[in-house]
């Protein structure tokens, strides 16, 4: 990716941008991070692209345009958009419940309270919806959050969508059988919602969920470089993964050799299976801005992307029970379809706009897009977990920082 317009002629202030460069070589020549890349695009143009450090510090490869790196939920959004392509199609409705098409969801039940030994529960009021799973309102949780009997339930029976060995069907088969957190439509829990959309997508359509996103979605937008793994001949420009040890030192997560994004899995996680690069995502986030379009290739209509931009729930995160983990933070942000909105930058405490959606990956990988300034931004590095570092906060106030008119 290149950068393809001097940033005044979009708005930018050149002066204000190098901030962000200065960041980012301060991030890495300070240690706390390996390597990193910014892009901002504003007016369908790309105003500023740099890569600084290394994506692979024992190996010394530089960090560079191109480098490949685990998005992880920053693989949601365009899970989502699969969901939205099908809904265009008549296939369903937004308020369908998800066992019409998926039946082991029938009849949920749902945690009240007991222990390990003996867990209460009620039967589920009212069915999941396929907009429950877009808005992680569904009931459903994640294994790692270890906070709850349910969480515990996901890492007994080895729920994880992201090392599991089964094929995605048996996966969520097994998912269904656990209980629920919540009642359906009462919580916001972030959850394993979109991996079971990953296999509604391949249900409904007929197609296995990897090889739908790479027809459908992934060679339509030419995200060349993005997959559920790293093919031999790109493995050189596929990033290692770091973490922060006790002394606050870069230690490896996960190796650029040997690491399981280097063979094909045995199923395609929607929720966050995906690797990519910086130029590719910014594809998807154009063809947003643009309405459901680019390049001539039409994905979505434009009300249904308004629709995925629009806050479906009935306040902030923070009025949606006690969220234990999101890749946002809570007060004066909603949720729409796939994506955070912005309701109120003043209870969120960070400049940005009203109607703003975003989203990032667990190795603090992250995207906005602003349709009011008609911007979009993607942060890519490599370090888990993404709280480890106020990357994305501080990226927003210097890229907002940049507009001029």
């Amino acid at each position: 990716m290149e950068v393809e317009t001097n940033p005044k002629e979009v708005g930018l202030c050149p002066d204000r941008l190098e901030r962000v460069d200065a960041w980012m070589r301060r991030y890495v020549e300070t240690g706390r991070l390996a390597g990193l890349s910014v892009a901002v695009m504003r007016g369908g143009k790309t105003a500023f692209f740099r890569a600084h450090g290394q994506a692979d510090l024992a190996r010394s490869r530089p960090f560079t345009a191109d480098t490949i790196l685990r998005i992880y939920s920053m693989t949601k959004p365009l899970t989502s958009l699969a969901v939205l392509m099908l809904y265009e199609e008549g296939r369903f409705q937004l308020d369908d419940p998800v066992s019409r098409f998926l039946p082991e969801f029938t009849e949920m039940l749902v945690m009240t309270g007991g222990n390990r030994a003996r867990l209460e529960t009620e039967p589920a009021l009212r069915a999941i919806t396929i907009r429950d799973l877009l808005t992680h309102t569904s009931g459903l949780t994640y294994g790692f959050m270890e906070a709850t009997l349910v969480d515990a339930l996901y890492r007994r029976d080895e729920i994880d969508f992201q090392t599991s060995n089964l094929p995605l069907g048996e996966l969520v088969a097994r998912l269904a059988r656990q209980p629920l957190l919540a009642q359906p439509g009462t919580e916001w829990n972030y959850s394993v919602a979109t991996d079971v959309l990953g296999h509604l997508v391949a249900v409904v359509s007929g197609q296995d969920f990897g090889e739908f996103m790479r027809a459908r979605i992934l060679r339509p937008l030419r995200m060349h470089d993005t997959d559920f793994f790293v093919p031999q001949e790109k493995r050189d420009r596929f990033a290692a993964n770091y973490a922060f040890d006790r002394e606050g030192r870069l230690r490896l997560y996960d190796d650029s050799v040997g690491s399981r994004f280097l063979t094909p899995p045995p199923l395609a996680s929607g929720g966050g299976g995906l690797v990519s690069t910086a130029g590719d995502y910014l594809r998807f986030c154009r063809m947003i801005l643009n309405l459901g379009e680019l390049d001539g290739v039409r994905l979505l209509g434009r009300k249904t992307v308004e629709l995925m931009l629009t806050n479906h729930l009935p306040g902030d995160l923070a009025a949606m029970g006690q969220p234990r983990f999101a890749e946002s933070s809570y007060a004066g942000i909603g949720f729409g379809l796939g994506v955070s909105v912005m309701l109120d930058p003043a209870r969120a405490q960070i400049v940005g706009t009203p109607g703003e959606v975003s989203w990032g990956g667990v190795a603090s990988t992250s995207f906005w897009i602003d349709p009011d300034e008609d911007m979009a931004v993607v942060l890519m590095t490599q370090l888990v977990p993404s709280s480890a570092l106020p990357l994305r906060r501080e990226l927003r106030v210097l890229t907002y920082a940049a507009l001029e008119s």
